[in-house]
């Protein structure tokens, strides 16, 4: 079967099994030394052949949306049960030029000691950018980005998803790197130690960082159950 929309990978499924205008489009995001990141693959097939943007594909005709998303990105990791929330849909008109094609966009977060991440069945290449180099993509997708990045911004300051970014174990100064990258704003060392801490959060991992050059500091990891509940219930983090 020849692929109508070229940029979107088969996964070897027949024009009877998908659905033809309507789309998933991802925003992968990872924090990685100190900075937020977001996987994009450059096509290598159609109309966007050589050019970057977000993962994504089809979506069965018998499947549910939110479970479209979640093999799509079982497919480009090999791992599940990755955070993943939907965002909104983009339907512009114009915005695929060979036709009307509706676009479901998500948002993931990752821990990337966990994933490894292939290109896929069209894409030639993945590859991580940093936020705040992301190049021009196609289409709409940086209008895509631009909304998941608001929703994810929105999201940590009321539960405290951005420990899916994290690994296991983490310093306090890892915890607000990846605060002050997702929200793009500068924190007090203090006042953030402070706030995290009252949330009884945190637990003492009960070793230090080793490997590195300067006073080793502190290891932690999140409190599952208070996670759990303060992700169920919800909490004012602003800064």
């Amino acid at each position: 079967m020849k692929n109508p929309l070229p940029f979107l990978p088969t996964n070897d499924l027949s024009a009877e099994e998908v659905m033809s205008s309507i789309t998933i489009d991802c925003c992968v995001f990872s924090f990685e030394k100190g900075y937020l990141e977001v996987l994009l693959v450059q096509h290598g097939q159609g109309i966007s052949k050589g050019k970057w943007g977000l993962p994504g594909g089809w979506i069965k005709k018998e499947e549910d949306i939110d479970v479209a998303a979640d093999r799509l990105l079982s497919e480009l990791t090999g791992v599940k049960d990755i955070y993943l929330e939907q965002v909104k849909t983009f339907g512009k008109p114009e915005r695929f030029p060979l036709g009307r094609v509706i676009t479901i966009g998500y948002y993931a977060l990752i821990n990337r000691e966990d994933f490894k991440v292939k290109a896929g069945f069209t894409a030639s290449e993945a590859k991580w950018y940093r936020i705040k180099d992301i190049p021009d993509l196609i289409y709409d997708h940086n209008e895509i980005l631009q909304a998941s990045l608001n929703r994810l911004r929105g999201k940590v300051k009321r539960a405290p998803i951005g420990f899916n970014l994290l690994p296991e174990k983490f310093t306090l100064l890892q915890l607000m790197q990846l605060y002050t990258e997702i929200l793009d704003v500068e924190m007090d060392k203090s006042n953030f130690r402070r706030k995290f801490l009252k949330m009884k959060l945190l637990q003492e991992a009960g070793d230090k960082q080793t490997g590195v050059s300067h006073r080793a500091a502190k290891l932690y990891r999140f409190d599952e159950e208070i996670y759990q509940n303060l992700t169920r219930k919800g909490f004012n983090f602003e800064f």
